[in-house]
């Protein structure tokens, strides 16, 4: 069983000696080991939340403490979503950091902490994240983006969040990396999805149809017979069909907010360097935040609050 922790009864010596922050993702999970707020260790695998057997986290957590040391746990991420090792909530928006930091789970005996996810729900539409959150603020508590802002953090679920003094608002998620996954090892395109997408002419022309909001469904297909019929090369689908999703991405993710402003396109070099180029062609600013800094940014500001 695990149960919320009291603000102050996680508080003092247990954080003196450092922490193991980890960030367990739908895919993959990362892990550092943070010593007076800097780095000393770290590793990544694909032990994603979808590759942990049922009741299996207890092992998949033991072998954290084996590569990075005896330590106490921040655990962040799909490691308490239903399923994972504990059930963390969903805290609703609007939410702010020191909510957050006060609302852990603890895995008793483990010294181990699990951060709440997010909810967000306007009418019949719900939405929920789990450890963008701590991306959110950590980039704001350590300055990469302003406490009034539009986030873009592209993903396996890609999420537009708004910040407003410092809090999380809103947000809306797209599950944008998870469709380009599918098409890669299922659908009648994987053949020619293995190339590297990257910006350029053809990769802003599928940012420009998706942003049209034809049915994806549709303009799928016509990649396929493009092929076919000369009008696209093989080498040039993964660049087109990035762009297609991902300009549907962005229609998506704008609507309902600011319409002006500087977008903090946050993730990983690879994916924020091709939203980054879509916003860019479609006028809007932007600047790119490194996920990771974020992360430990979000993690260092969580347990300052409990020293």
């Amino acid at each position: 069983m695990s149960r919320f922790v009291a603000f102050l009864g996680m508080s003092g010596p247990m954080w003196t000696q450092g922490y193991i922050a980890v960030d367990w993702g739908t895919t993959n999970r990362r892990a550092w080991r943070v010593t007076g707020g800097t780095v000393e260790d770290e590793f990544a695998d694909d032990l994603g939340f979808t590759s942990v057997p049922a009741g299996g986290f207890p092992a998949a957590v033991a072998t954290i403490r084996e590569r990075l040391g005896d330590l106490p746990l921040l655990m962040a991420g799909m490691v308490g979503a239903r399923g994972g090792w504990v059930p963390a909530p969903y805290l609703p928006c609007p939410l702010d950091l020191d909510t957050l930091a006060r609302s852990l789970v603890e895995v008793p005996g483990e010294r181990a902490f699990v951060v709440p996810g997010a909810s967000f729900v306007d009418g019949l539409r719900g939405d929920v994240i789990r450890g963008e959150e701590t991306q959110f603020f950590g980039a704001v508590h350590a300055g990469l983006c302003p406490p009034d802002a539009l986030v873009c953090h592209p993903g396996t679920h890609n999420k537009w969040a708004l910040m407003e003094g410092g809090r999380l608002t809103r947000f809306r998620t797209v599950m944008t990396g998870e469709m380009f996954s599918i098409l890669r090892q299922q659908s009648l395109l994987k053949a020619w999805l293995d190339h590297e997408a990257s910006p350029g002419e053809v990769f802003a022309e599928g940012v420009a149809r998706g942003m049209e909001g034809r049915a994806l469904t549709a303009d799928l297909f016509t990649v396929r017979a493009r092929v076919l019929l000369g009008s696209l090369a093989e080498e040039e689908v993964s660049s087109f069909v990035s762009g297609l999703l991902i300009g549907a991405d962005i229609r998506t993710g704008l609507k309902g907010m600011p319409g002006e402003g500087e977008v903090t396109v946050m993730g990983r070099g690879a994916l924020t360097r091709l939203f980054s180029a879509a916003l860019t062609q479609v006028g809007r600013p932007n600047h790119e935040v490194d996920g990771e800094a974020a992360f430990l940014a979000g993690a260092q500001a969580i347990v300052e609050r409990l020293s």
